[in-house]
């Protein structure tokens, strides 16, 4: 027998987005964001609502950055979705997080997040909030990378936000080889 818990925002799992900006004086911004995901081959699509800092920089300057929260942040991370830079403008401050510009678009990288995705903005709807960005580079600090070049996921630890319990999980171990598992059925 199933429950049924009505329409809510539940997915699972949820990424827990960091997303990164310049406000009109040049400070970098971030704010934690959990509705989005991958919507096109190189796009990505976030629910912002209108009223954050973060979407008004995002539309001034064109472009914006999506860090992948990790385990080793969580602190921090969590700081950044709680208080908002309408009301602090140097948040990032507190975090203690190092900024490196971008360099393929105008937004900023924060070096303790080990992966980024660096975007252009496509478009920007206030009445559904949804934020639409050209994936233009993906990048991924050294030390996550496992022996064949590519990401590690367990040398990364990323988090996944558990919206019915209001926490941040580890995601676990692997389970299966995608594209090749369910060839056992056919």
């Amino acid at each position: 027998m199933r429950k049924n818990f009505g329409a809510q925002a539940m997915l699972y799992p949820m990424p827990v987005l960091i997303i990164g900006s310049f406000d009109e004086n040049g400070n970098p911004d971030a704010m934690n964001a959990a509705w989005g995901g991958i919507s096109e081959e190189t796009q990505i699509s976030i629910c912002i609502d209108c009223g954050h800092k973060t979407a008004k920089n995002i539309v001034a300057r064109g472009a914006f950055t999506v860090s992948i929260a990790d385990g080793k942040n969580v602190v921090a991370c969590d700081y950044v979705g709680i208080v908002s830079a309408n009301n602090l403008p140097d948040k990032i401050k507190k975090t203690g997080w190092h900024v490196t510009k971008s360099e393929f678009v105008d937004a900023p990288l924060f070096d303790e997040l080990p992966m980024a995705l660096e975007c252009k903005l496509i478009g920007y709807d206030e009445e559904s909030c949804r934020l639409v960005g050209e994936i233009v580079n993906v990048c991924a600090d050294e030390n996550i990378l496992g022996d064949d070049g590519k990401i590690d996921l367990k040398k990364f630890c990323p988090i996944t936000f558990d919206p019915a319990h209001h926490t941040y999980v580890k995601l676990g171990d692997t389970v299966g080889k995608a594209f090749s598992d369910g060839l056992k059925l056919k």
